[in-house]
């Protein structure tokens, strides 16, 4: 092990860290919401939260993926729940991460786009819990350019991370480099940190892995792992985006933007690189061996053009990003067997989600960002024995601003006034209750790195609005029941009038009911 003691710049100082801490304290007022759940012992019950970046619940099988078999994501919802319109407010990775720490829109916490700093003079849900009694974590990925307060430990990944031989920053900010592929290293300093915390107190603990994150190198056990398989194209693969002209106008293409070297690791440069510079020789010699000897010469004797090298780039794509999430899999199943073996797997909620969907060649694309079904869906899974009745199918609309008052909820803990989100425990426990008709959505990152127009809209259980906005106004509507691969934008189309006027007083009121006053004056400027 090596370890480095620096500045990271991707952190703020810790001065900043301790005079955000204290001018947090004791300003948080509260609301009592819900009653704490009926637990068997009355024990308080330990959270997991197992949070990967960029995992499409298109290629988790307990969603029905044929993609590939994810037998331990496949066993928390078996076990327990699995939420099948869970959305997202932001389609991009730190902005859900302030999301789940905030349950506030990007427009109040103020992270709207990647590569930022997290204003951590801000309350974090996590903060209540440990006025609760409980012990905190974040292991893994964090990716929000500073370590915010209301954990006891962290030892986050510093900004995207690396796959092999990663470094990462810990509560002391020291930055120490640890041996091997990342996502084993995750789970290794989980369980370490669970052996060894104070047994005495519940525990809340957020397992944040990188994978599968673009350039999605694999476990080296995992290469090739999907080289038999031919996956069928996407019945939207070769969409024209005809009457979409920010689907058209977009640049995260599997033909046009994805990179031969760098994501399909084609002739990639061995030497020069650094993330390939981090790898023992040990680590290098069955990579290169895989993607120089094998896959780079396959593609040289293809000499393909055209059609056939734009399908063939799709076929590279998802066997390193099915590989990379084998892996995830994998390792998510070595935590559930430690939480058996110790007996903590019958107090302990544990759930699996994503930071938002991603595209696996649906529309041509990879990436996010957009409204569509996609990017806006993620996965979302979670048992609590004895609480959540085995194999619950949960169809009502969920949002990720809805994620942190229900783990307080969960916990008994009061839920502060100021989050957005609403406990979805209930209907976790099959009660009948009355739930929102539509989720809120506000994107902005343009126009860079894959110049998706801002826009924002709402969902509903059968229609989708969405206004465009920045370089360009339009707007947008699908009826989801009809057209589920949103093809057909009706925006406009004779009939369409009174729906669109109806989603059209129903976004006001969203944008009302959240505060987001830039997307009022957006809407209010061109009625």
């Amino acid at each position: 092990m090596i370890t480095e003691k620096n500045t990271n710049r991707d952190i703020v100082p810790f001065s900043a860290l301790l005079f955000c801490l204290l001018a947090v304290a004791g300003c948080t007022t509260k609301k009592q919401e819900d009653s704490p759940p009926n637990h068997r012992n009355a024990v308080p019950p330990n959270i997991i939260v197992i949070f990967s970046d960029d995992h499409a619940y298109q290629a988790i099988s307990a969603y029905g993926s044929k993609l590939a078999k994810t037998p331990n994501i496949d066993r928390i919802a078996n076990e327990g729940a699995i939420l099948h319109t869970n959305v997202v407010t932001n389609s991009i990775c730190g902005p859900s991460r302030a999301t789940l720490l905030t349950g506030k829109y990007s427009h109040l916490n103020g992270y709207k786009v990647n590569e930022k700093v997290f204003d951590v003079n801000q309350p974090v849900f996590s903060e209540e819990l440990q006025k609760n009694g409980y012990q905190t974590a974040w292991i893994g990925k964090m990716h929000l350019g500073s370590l915010p307060h209301g954990f006891d430990y962290i030892n986050v990944l510093p900004g995207q991370g690396q796959y092999y031989n990663p470094d990462f920053v810990n509560s002391k900010r020291d930055t120490v480099r640890y041996p091997g592929y990342v996502t084993n290293v995750v789970t290794k300093l989980s369980l370490d940190w669970l052996t060894k915390r104070d047994a005495s107190k519940p525990f809340f603990l957020v397992v944040g892995h990188k994978a599968t994150h673009r350039e999605w190198l694999p476990d080296l056990p995992d290469l090739g792992a999907y080289d038999t398989v031919n996956f069928p194209l996407p019945a939207t693969f070769y969409d024209d985006y005809s009457g979409r002209e920010a689907a058209k106008n977009q640049d995260m293409t599997i033909d046009k933007t994805m990179r031969l070297k760098e994501d399909l690791k084609v002739h990639a440069d061995y030497e020069k690189s650094d993330i390939y510079n981090r790898f023992t020789p040990e680590q290098k010699k069955p990579f290169y061996d895989y993607y120089e000897n094998k896959v780079s010469k396959e593609f040289d004797a293809k000499k393909l053009t055209g059609k056939a090298l734009v399908e063939w780039k799709y076929q590279r794509y998802l066997k390193d990003y099915l590989a990379t999430a084998r892996s995830l899999d994998r390792n998510i199943g070595t935590l559930l067997d430690h939480l058996d073996k110790t007996g903590l797997a019958k107090n302990t909620v544990v759930i699996y989600a994503s930071d938002q969907g991603f595209y696996l060649g649906e529309h041509g694309w990879f990436d996010k960002r957009f409204i569509y079904e996609e990017s806006l869906k993620t996965p979302f899974v979670i048992r609590y024995p004895g609480v959540i009745k085995p194999g619950t199918q949960i169809e009502e609309l969920i949002s990720n601003i809805d994620w942190a008052p229900t783990l307080l909820n969960l916990t008994g803990t009061a839920i502060p006034k100021d989050i957005q989100g609403e406990s979805f425990l209930p209907l976790l426990k099959g009660e009948k209750i009355s739930w929102r008709k539509e989720a809120y959505y506000h994107y902005y990152e343009f126009p860079k790195p894959h110049h998706v127009y801002p826009h924002f809209g709402i969902r509903t259980d059968h229609y989708k609005l969405v206004r465009f906005y920045g370089p360009k106004d339009f707007w947008e509507f699908y009826d989801l029941k009809k057209d589920p691969q949103e093809m057909h934008n009706l925006y406009g189309a004779k009939g369409s009038e009174a729906i669109t006027a109806d989603l059209k007083t129903r976004l006001k009121k969203q944008i009302e009911k959240y505060k987001d006053d830039e997307a009022g004056k957006i809407l209010e400027s061109n009625r």
